[in-house]
């Protein structure tokens, strides 16, 4: 299961992380990252530890929100030896997450990770 970053532990979690990095950037009141968390969830288990997966709350760190830019919700942050290398926004299924997710991995880790083929990018 993701678990919440803050700006404290964002650094140490996030920045400072020795695996891949994905940061579901989201707020309580947005419908679509309600939307998108199941499928953040589903990303998380099939990576399991070939990556992080965390969650980020855009009301509560606005300075990493604008840091980052952010400029709608949901957006994921996809982080590689503490720097952003790529981004997706709105809604995105698990194979989605886990197709972007794939060329950040060593290649024994890719091969782990089942999802994120082009002919499963509805899952």
């Amino acid at each position: 299961m993701p678990r919440q970053v803050n700006r404290k532990t964002f650094r140490p979690l996030v920045l400072n992380a020795e695996t891949p990095v994905v940061v579901d950037v989201w707020a309580d009141w947005c419908g679509p990252c309600h939307a998108l968390s199941p499928n953040f969830a589903a990303a998380a288990e099939e990576a399991g530890d070939n990556a992080r997966f965390v969650k980020l709350d855009a009301e509560k760190n606005q300075k990493l929100v604008k840091q980052y830019q952010v400029r709608s919700l949901p957006t994921i942050l996809y982080f590689k030896d503490g720097e952003v290398v790529d981004r997706s926004t709105g809604v995105v299924s698990k194979g989605a997450i886990l197709k972007r997710l794939r060329p950040l991995l060593p290649e024994d880790a890719q091969a782990e990770i089942k999802g994120g083929s082009w002919w499963k990018f509805w899952e």
